[in-house]
């Protein structure tokens, strides 16, 4: 089994959500109840009212980085089109886009049109007018999709999508590769709940089942999804897990690679997976 660590940038900056929702406070809300409930320290709550003032919500470079010293690919998931909780401006985040092609990390939409092809079709072109850069993966906000969606993506001309959760291997949706994920960090550690609601030791523990569950089901990569948004000491449970989480994965011999080199071995080895 090997890996596909992947990243989706849900936020740039404080001040898009300002005005568009009501990210912000609902924020503050919640870190209140993880500090009232003991899951955040007061140093940590301190730390998110200062990324507030500062007007940083992402850790892109940061987490690029720490990827590369861990021998990891990184693959992105940018936004382009606005929905639910993803608001940013499209010079901002093309300025993040040159510097993510820049570290030689990969860059893929994080879509928001779902329901028709021709909306699916004009996101993508737009991804590629905006940042200059061909548009081969996809990962639906907040995994949205129905029935047809998948359908839509290949057609649209998609080399893979990853918006699946599902304990499944790759397999066919026409020409395009949909690579089901299995961990996503905020279901890790809310579980079910809009807040923390798991310390690390359970957070490593619920980790662990999965992976070893991957393995007796012999999937042939494992699907993880970490929001650039937590790779920081404001939270410092997600921070930890995500290294505790690399390291496991070196200590345990497990490749990290990323969705196009997952596909030029797929197709090498002309593995027969699901076609759909």
């Amino acid at each position: 089994m090997k890996a596909i660590i992947s990243h989706d940038i849900d936020h740039i900056t404080v001040s898009e959500h300002l005005l568009a929702d009501l990210i912000v406070p609902k924020f503050i809300f919640r870190s209140k109840i993880e500090l009232l409930s003991g899951k955040i320290s007061i140093k940590e709550y301190l730390c998110r009212w200062a990324e507030i003032f500062n007007n940083k919500w992402q850790n892109v470079d940061e987490l690029i980085t720490y990827n590369k010293m861990m021998n990891i690919p990184s693959s992105l998931f940018m936004g382009v089109a606005k929905g639910t909780g993803l608001n940013y401006n499209n010079e901002l985040a093309a300025v993040w886009a040159e510097q993510i092609l820049n570290r030689n990390a990969k860059l893929h939409i994080h879509g928001i049109k779902f329901e028709t092809i021709d909306g699916i079709i004009e996101e993508k072109q737009l991804f590629e007018k905006v940042f200059n850069h061909k548009a081969l993966g996809m990962r639906m906000h907040y995994v949205k999709r129905n029935e047809q969606t998948l359908n839509h993506f290949s057609k649209a001309g998609y080399v893979f999508d990853s918006t699946v959760h599902a304990m499944e291997n790759p397999y066919k949706v026409g020409d395009m590769w949909e690579f089901p994920f299995q961990i996503m960090d905020g279901w890790i550690i809310e579980n079910r709940k809009k807040w923390q609601t798991r310390n690390l030791e359970q957070c490593k523990d619920a980790t662990k089942k999965i992976i070893e569950t991957a393995q007796s089901k012999e999937i042939s990569y494992l699907g993880i999804d970490f929001h650039d948004r937590y790779f920081n000491k404001s939270f410092k449970t997600w921070l930890d897990w995500y290294m505790w989480l690399t390291e496991y994965l070196k200590s345990n011999k497990i490749e990290c690679v990323d969705f196009l080199q997952a596909i030029q071995e797929l197709e090498t080895k002309h593995v027969e997976h699901k076609i759909i």
